[in-house]
């Protein structure tokens, strides 16, 4: 029998909020499970209550994830953290990682990696797939200058930069990203001189490296 476990499941949007909960629950039934829609009301549950796991997403109103990772290694440092986001696991795993959570878990990954994921994290501490475990020893054993030079992107910079290669224009990246242009005009400015290249087709022969 699964162990009873009490996991808190943080993420903005109802239906992903509500369809995790309901396959956690008919996966674990013994599991006791609380929700929160926002970085405020995380906090605030993390000081009253102790939890096993916290399943959380990267993007919710009122603070930041780097916030809310510190707020919870020092209220509850036992507390595991999956980060459960629907980015790329290849370009934001490791950086989530390094940022202090314990695992990732793509948004559309099938309902048996979720249920691995969860039982992995509360048994061992720590979920890797095993793309990211493959990353991890590309990246000790490769030690090349694009590699150091794409870590050196902030995570909004390396969002700006996938854009670009989408063929997004900086009007297009400006109104999805709901920035100025010019804000826009920065970042890639900032991430052509942080990667050494002059042009799209230079920044994606570089990004190519990850991919």
């Amino acid at each position: 029998m699964l162990t009873a476990s009490r996991i808190l499941v943080a993420d903005d949007h109802v239906i992903v909020r509500m369809g995790l909960v309901q396959m956690i629950e008919k996966q674990r039934p013994n599991a006791v499970l609380s929700e929160v829609d926002d970085y405020k009301s995380l906090m605030a549950l993390v000081s009253k209550e102790k939890f096993d796991l916290v399943i959380l997403d990267v993007n919710m109103p009122n603070g930041t994830l780097q916030q809310a990772i510190d707020f919870i290694k020092l209220k509850q440092p036992s507390l595991k953290i999956l980060i459960f986001s629907s980015q790329e696991e290849h370009l934001y795993a490791l950086r989530y990682l390094k940022m202090g959570a314990d695992g990732f878990l793509n948004k559309l990954s099938p309902k048996e990696q979720i249920d691995d994921a969860i039982t992995t994290i509360l048994k061992t501490g720590r979920y890797l797939s095993d793309e990211v475990k493959e990353q991890l020893v590309f990246s000790k054993l490769n030690n090349q200058e694009n590699a150091a030079s794409i870590e050196a992107l902030s995570n909004r910079e390396l969002e700006v930069a996938h854009k670009l290669i989408e063929g997004l224009t900086l009007k297009e990246l400006s109104n999805q990203l709901n920035l100025h242009v010019s804000t826009v005009s920065t970042y890639k400015n900032r991430i052509f001189e942080k990667l050494n290249v002059q042009s799209i087709p230079e920044l994606i022969a570089i990004m190519r490296v990850y991919n």
